[in-house]
């Protein structure tokens, strides 16, 4: 699953830089059973199989390190929403364990295992293997080098209070729809309020819960 995000684009560019050094864990090396077992039933019952703690815990120990400042994350539906201002956070840290949830859900234990846990939205999928895809493309294009135009990330949505103002390239007309005078007028500074504005109208039609 992880081998067409990780090894193309922007992340393939990052790991040939040697900016970014990516390791997939396999919780299955750590079973104990001929079948490699890593989920069971749950006590008291329920529908679904519950991954087990003793598997993630191996799991964990197996990667993680105290020479350097690391976190470890659970991705699970219950977790703390995903935003930019949190992988801002996430690309300071020299190591990050992503720990994908599967199944019906976790032992409650591995809860304690872990630093934080996150969500990247209010719906649940098969398992935390895209959630992690996520996160790991959003940090890595933080990192210092990743990209060629470091200021990219600067006037982003959710990088500032307010969402992206409109953006425009050529052809300068197309079907009766024009790029805005101002954007063609040479005049920096009336550039520069115009994207103001049009970012507050934006942010307060589509986003209003950010302007508070």
């Amino acid at each position: 699953m992880f081998a067409g995000p990780f090894d193309s684009s922007i992340i393939k560019r990052a790991k040939e830089k040697g900016i970014v050094d990516i390791s997939l864990v396999n919780i299955r090396d750590f079973a104990t059973d001929a079948y490699k077992t890593v989920d069971d039933h749950p006590y008291g019952g329920g529908v679904g199989m519950i991954l087990r703690v003793d598997i993630v815990d191996k799991a964990i120990k197996s990667v993680k390190t105290s020479d350097v400042r690391s976190k470890i994350i659970l991705l699970d539906p219950q977790g703390a929403p995903y935003t930019q201002k949190k992988a801002r956070e996430l690309s300071t840290f020299d190591h990050l364990i992503f720990i994908c949830g599967h199944y019906e859900g976790v032992d409650e234990r591995i809860r304690s295992l872990v630093d934080e846990e996150i969500s990247i939205g209010d719906y649940v999928l098969t398992g935390g293997e895209i959630p992690a895809m996520v996160m790991v493309d959003s940090v890595v294009r933080l990192l210092a080098g990743t990209l060629t135009k470091p200021h990219a990330t600067v006037d982003e949505s959710f990088s500032q209070p307010l969402l992206e103002y409109p953006q425009y390239t050529r052809p300068e007309i197309y079907k009766d729809m024009k790029v805005p005078d101002v954007l063609v007028s040479g005049n920096h500074k009336e550039i520069e309020k115009w994207k103001n504005e049009q970012s507050q109208k934006r942010t307060r039609t589509r986003r209003p819960d950010l302007l508070q």
